[in-house]
């Protein structure tokens, strides 16, 4: 039997597979960014039993936004759309952590309160495209947070935390990767700061530290991940010491007790998938730093996933675009199945076309999930 299916323990959870749906922005929220009835299918269709899934990115505050569409966790009207969610992959056999998310920098004035510029630990632009009701746009130029803002952020993280305790889920995870705020403060391309939240590595990594022991102080250690992207330009970030800073960071997480480490591989421009004798370097390097559980994401195919887990590199794999395009996927990596394309236009906003329309694999229709 494949390394992938193998029953394994995360947190407090005992799961049956080691195929993990990764955390996706699909923008099929309602007003209100409110959990919609699609998104209750869409989950539903992917849960599957002793499966782990990871949700959404979603905002824990307004000002957190930088895709309209996306459901967020910063309101108690939330809270009812997302325990349909819960209820919903429960009842399916699985379970389910909300991705708590901030945006800093990546956002636009358009969908800021009163138009104000994004908020990020030090006022240098991003790179790269909002998403805003009106299509893409630039990101804005950001203004530097004041030192005495960011405990009200943190709290912001905590407070989410709570409502997603009381939404369902099994657990949170803390969005430190892809040039979000997180991240933002932990990298010195991004943090300019002289602060206690600036300059050297300690300091830098204050922020996520302090957002994750937020969210243990609502959850318990064992059911708080965090996700981080070592080797992640999105958003033109960049680190002058990359090793030394993630390896800082990754150290005082294990301290911490969390659950597990969610670790983004890099994958080659223009490839789709990590290419073939390319090792995932990313938890390769982090795993001899990090005792507990660690997820590894980013091009994974069913044989690259078995391998990182048979050599001992991560626990579980995150899979993403295929988990779109396949809701039986784990069924179908079990069985070696073939796996149906996705259609990347599709990804972002719209109806249920390329969310809710993909079907199981005609041999698993029987016992459809």
């Amino acid at each position: 039997m494949s390394t992938l299916f193998s029953p394994v323990k995360i947190g407090p959870y005992q799961l049956s597979h080691r195929v993990v749906m990764a955390p996706l922005t699909r923008m099929r929220s309602d007003p209100g960014d409110l959990p919609s009835k699609l998104m209750v299918e869409y989950y539903s269709q992917r849960a599957s039993k002793g499966g782990l899934i990871i949700s959404e990115a979603t905002p824990v505050s307004i000002r957190g936004y930088g895709y309209a569409g996306a459901p967020g966790i910063y309101s108690d009207r939330q809270i009812e759309g997302w325990r349909r969610v819960t209820d919903a992959v429960h009842a399916m056999g699985g379970r389910i952590f909300l991705q708590l998310w901030h945006v800093g920098r990546q956002s636009h004035t358009d969908l800021q309160p009163n138009g104000e510029p994004p908020v990020a630990p030090s006022a240098i632009a991003a790179e790269g495209y909002a998403y805003t009701r009106q299509g893409e746009v630039p990101f804005s130029m950001p203004r530097a947070l004041a030192l005495d803002e960011i405990p009200g952020i943190i709290e912001e993280f905590r407070a989410g935390a709570e409502r997603a305790l009381r939404a369902g889920f099994d657990g949170v995870e803390i969005h430190g990767a892809n040039g979000y705020l997180p991240d933002q403060f932990l990298q010195d391309g991004t943090n300019k700061r002289t602060d206690e939240y600036g300059g050297p590595i300690e300091n830098r990594a204050r922020f996520l530290l302090e957002i994750t022991q937020a969210a243990i102080s609502v959850w318990g250690a064992d059911r708080v991940g965090v996700r981080i992207a070592p080797s992640g330009t999105y958003g033109s970030m960049s680190d002058s010491s990359p090793a030394a800073t993630f390896g800082y960071v990754v150290t005082e997480l294990d301290r911490l007790g969390i659950a597990y480490l969610h670790v983004v591989e890099p994958r080659i421009q223009g490839i789709e998938e990590i290419a073939k004798g390319q090792a995932p370097i990313a938890a390769q390097h982090l795993r001899p730093k990090f005792s507990r559980t660690l997820i590894a994401a980013g091009g994974f195919t069913g044989e690259s996933a078995a391998a990182i887990i048979a050599a001992g590199d991560a626990d579980f794999v995150a899979f993403g675009r295929h988990f779109i395009s396949n809701p039986d996927l784990p069924e179908r990596l079990r069985r070696n199945l073939p796996l149906t394309r996705y259609d990347r236009s599709t990804f972002y906003g719209g109806d249920g076309r390329g969310y809710i329309d993909y079907a199981v694999h005609a041999e698993l229709a029987p016992a459809a999930v």
